[in-house]
């Protein structure tokens, strides 16, 4: 790996496996990402038997550490940018109540003691929703609780939650744009 540049993208994959080979694909098209891998992240990327196709100037963080030791690179000013996508609703609800135990939840707590603006993108966004599960297309009905902590999290200081794939999309482009001037 040659020398690390910042600031850098900080991306952290949660166990959602809601738009994930999407995610996978706008990863490797990022220049200067380091990855944060959740242990459920870990786990969907086999059950949907995807290989990460990273830049070369990729770094990737496993959850192994328990006090997440990864997130000191937020106080050095090594990110300009986390984005959580696919965020589950176990990790959206971590997130808005303060829990930080995993890796993910982790950097997103460091990210805003830090002033790193966040993008999320919150999988429970409608009362009935289709999604890919490893053996094909399912409809899932997210919980009151699921869809009211995406409100609450929408609330957070330079946090920004997006619903679909196109709002995603469209949030990297902004932030892209806002960096380079």
């Amino acid at each position: 790996m040659g020398k690390v540049k910042t600031p850098r993208w900080g991306w952290a994959l949660t166990g959602s496996g809601h738009f994930f080979k999407e995610c996978l694909r706008m990863i490797g098209q990022l220049n200067e990402v380091d990855l944060f891998v959740s242990k459920a992240a870990g786990e969907v990327v086999r059950m949907y038997r995807q290989e990460l196709k990273l830049p070369k100037t990729a770094r990737v963080f496993r959850d192994t550490t328990a006090s997440a030791a990864p997130v000191g690179f937020f106080y050095y000013g090594t990110y300009h940018t986390l984005v959580v996508a696919p965020a589950t609703s176990n990790t959206v609800a971590k997130c808005v109540f303060g829990i930080s135990d995993t890796l993910v939840t982790n950097v997103f707590a460091q990210a805003g003691k830090c002033r790193v603006p966040t993008i999320v993108f919150a999988c429970d966004t409608a009362p009935e929703l289709e999604t890919e599960a490893p053996k094909g297309m399912v409809k899932v009905y997210p919980r009151d609780i699921d869809l009211q902590n995406t409100v609450r999290l929408k609330s957070f200081e330079a946090t920004s939650v997006v619903e679909t794939l196109q709002e995603l999309e469209i949030a990297l482009l902004r932030r892209n744009r806002e960096l380079n001037g």
